[in-house]
């Protein structure tokens, strides 16, 4: 059996592109509920607390807390 791009495909072949789709699938769910998640601490006023670019965050170790070194 040949498949649109003219490579011969067995079950496994099926197999694999079904799998990639579940995956896929997978993440974008994951995706869709983290930026939901995102969505709803922006509209209760919580600060985000992903972890990120340490310029983003508030200079706590600092030991007066101005951020000055």
């Amino acid at each position: 059996m040949a498949s649109d791009d003219g490579t011969a495909r067995g079950g496994a072949g099926r197999d694999a592109k079904a799998e990639r789709e579940r995956r896929l699938a997978e993440a974008l769910r994951r995706n869709l509920m983290k930026r939901k998640a995102q969505a709803r601490g922006r509209r209760a006023g919580e600060a985000d607390q992903r972890a990120g670019l340490a310029a983003a965050r508030p200079d706590d170790h600092k030991p007066d807390g101005s951020g000055q070194e």
